[in-house]
């Protein structure tokens, strides 16, 4: 019998017991549906993720203190340190800067450094806004992709001259300003330790997207929001009262491949703390934080998958026991069919055809239930909704591997059944 009869032939009787067939295959559809929806929520997530984190750079490289002590959390290969060093003498300079720029000159365009003061609040008669004090160098806009509504960003001038300028967020002036232009305004910003007027120069977008949205930050009102606020870096350096960098990051050029210059800037501030007891310099490119958040995200999808397919164990041995039914209500048809010249090889390609029919059925049902359940989950946590290709076929592939594996031991003991005693079998 030839390859398409036979799969006709599993067709029909499918057909004739529609409801056995069902049953049969609900625990494949179970299992595949399981494993599609999960594989479809963490391809959504993922794609969400590398997206974010490509929009603050993904070529860009941050450089900050490290601890030489075994303590403090691992960061993109980085042991990091949370604490500000007690003496100057442990920061990073310009004049460091300056070398590694000549030292790399092909590969590094420019440093984004950023310094942040604390956390504050401006008040305007019974309206308020929440704020991080940051100070910026110019270069801080074109690293972390932030969107210019009015007004400039700060540039080198305004931080040669320490004036103190201010960048707030569209959220910020909807608060302090309504529907007023503030360009030229002055706030008064009170932080922890200081109360100071600035002039506000420009508004920026502020972006509920990102890690905040991914983990729920984004829920407060807009009075509660907490946006950044962006000073001159050299006015931020006065009020700390600081003279060198805790960290910054480098914007490496195109074409660089960010991993590899990471491990040059490492070696390179090696020489400046090598006789430092209790610091050195770390370096780690976006680049790589995204190839190690995919990669965790890939283990923890398909290990929570192996899980849901256990079920298709069970499914399997569903179809195995249906198979085993089938072949004893077909004992005359396979003796029938063995007096006319059908070989043991023909009888069990037959029925293995037919187990794999049925998980491929259940598969395909599964395949789509998991799609839709994978979507509607996906755009329920917030992530653009992103088919997992790699689970659909290995669905397909699983499913057929399932039909070969439970099909092939009825499907053998149908092929090796005598046909005299199948023909006398009632």
């Amino acid at each position: 019998m030839r390859f398409a009869d036979n799969v006709m032939e599993a067709m029909s009787c499918l057909r004739m017991n529609l409801m056995r067939s069902i049953l049969t295959m609900l625990g494949i559809i179970i299992g595949i549906t399981a494993v599609i929806a999960i594989m479809t929520i963490g391809s959504s997530m993922q794609g969400y993720l590398v997206e974010t984190m490509s929009g603050f750079g993904i070529n860009n490289i941050t450089v900050s203190l490290r601890s030489k002590q075994d303590s403090g959390p691992m960061f993109g290969g980085v042991r990091t340190v949370f604490m500000s060093p007690t003496e100057d003498r442990d920061l990073m300079t310009s004049e460091m800067l300056d070398a590694l720029k000549k030292e790399f000159p092909d590969e590094i365009k420019a440093f984004s450094i950023s310094e942040t003061i604390g956390q504050g609040q401006t008040v305007r008669g019974a309206d308020y806004a929440n704020l991080t004090l940051m100070g910026v160098n110019s270069e801080f806009l074109t690293a972390n992709s932030i969107t210019m509504l009015r007004g400039r960003f700060i540039a080198e001038d305004d931080i040669e001259a320490r004036r103190r300028l201010a960048v707030i967020s569209d959220k910020f002036a909807a608060n302090i300003f309504g529907d007023e232009n503030p360009i030229g305004s002055e706030i008064i910003i009170q932080t922890q330790d200081h109360i100071d007027i600035y002039t506000v120069l420009g508004v920026y977008e502020h972006d509920d997207g990102g890690f905040a949205a991914l983990m729920g930050f984004n829920t407060a009102s807009d009075y509660d929001i907490n946006t950044d606020v962006y000073i001159p870096l050299s006015v931020a350096q006065k009020v700390n009262n600081s003279r060198g960098f805790f960290s910054f990051t480098v914007l490496s050029e195109t074409g660089v491949n960010s991993t590899e210059l990471a491990r040059k800037i490492e070696g390179f501030f090696g020489r400046y703390y090598s006789h430092n007891d209790n610091f050195g310099v770390g370096a780690f490119s976006m680049e790589s934080m995204v190839e190690e958040v995919t990669s965790m995200l890939n283990t923890v999808s398909l290990a929570i998958a192996g899980i849901a397919a256990i079920s298709l164990l069970v499914g399997g041995i569903g179809v195995m026991n249906i198979m085993l039914v089938s072949i004893t209500e077909r004992t005359r048809e396979i003796g029938t069919r063995k007096a006319i010249g059908a070989s043991n090889g023909e009888i069990r390609t037959q029925f293995i055809i037919e187990a794999v029919v049925i998980c491929l059925v259940g598969g395909a049902i599964g395949i789509l239930f998991g799609t839709i359940l994978g979507a509607v989950g996906a755009n329920y946590l917030g992530f653009p909704a992103q088919a997992s290709v790699f689970s659909i076929i290995l669905a397909f592939g699983v499913a057929t591997a399932i039909g070969i594996f439970f099909g092939y031991y009825p499907a053998n003991k149908a092929a090796k059944l005598d046909p005299i005693d199948a023909l006398r079998y009632e």
